[in-house]
């Protein structure tokens, strides 16, 4: 396997097991020692591999980082999940304010030709995900500052996946439903 997609999983492995990182931290380690490996994944990551939003989240994650540093304590590293989903309110927010929307844009990879009744269909679904990241990133910022640990690892390590996996989902046999009724250009 190559050096590349090695780090790149083990980049995504770090990303999904965060909460439960900084949890068994919590337990074990003081806080500038999770930051410190946290913020040094993040920039292998971003060496490795540097992409136009990469340097956005990796900037909030190295300033969150730096702050746990700094103060040795926890609140930082905590609100790292309400960093990335403020980082994709703003960037699906500002697609629907300089099109095509974010959803479109990926539409498109399967789709070149996607056709108007798409584009108002993916313009929808990136206002739904715009939704998703207001509610998702208050209750992360909720539990980050007003729950206990273990409801902070449950809500951001497992409900919160599986809250977009749902919205995903049913986005998904909704998308395939109106596909079959429609008799135009599929919607991918």
């Amino acid at each position: 396997m190559p050096k590349g997609k090695l780090l790149t999983i083990a980049f995504a492995v770090v990303s999904l097991a965060y909460p439960l990182i900084v949890y068994f931290g919590l337990q074990h380690f003081e806080p500038r020692w999770v930051a410190a490996f946290l913020v040094t994944m993040v920039l292998v990551r971003l060496f490795s591999y540097p992409t136009r939003s990469s340097f956005g989240i990796a900037a909030a994650a190295i300033s969150l980082g730096l702050l746990a540093w700094v103060g040795n304590v926890w609140l930082p590293l905590k609100l790292y999940p309400v960093g990335v989903n403020v980082f994709f309110l703003i960037t699906f927010g500002l697609s629907l304010i300089y099109p095509p929307s974010a959803v479109e844009r990926l539409a498109r990879i399967k789709e070149p030709n996607l056709n108007a009744e798409g584009v108002i269909y993916t313009r929808r679904v990136t206002q739904v995900w715009v939704c998703f990241f207001v509610i998702n990133g208050s209750f992360a910022l909720g539990t980050a500052f007003w729950a206990s640990d273990a409801v902070w690892t449950v809500y951001n390590g497992l409900i919160a996946y599986c809250l977009m996996g749902l919205l995903a989902g049913v986005e998904l046999l909704l998308r395939r439903r109106l596909k079959l009724q429609s008799s135009s250009e599929p919607l991918r």
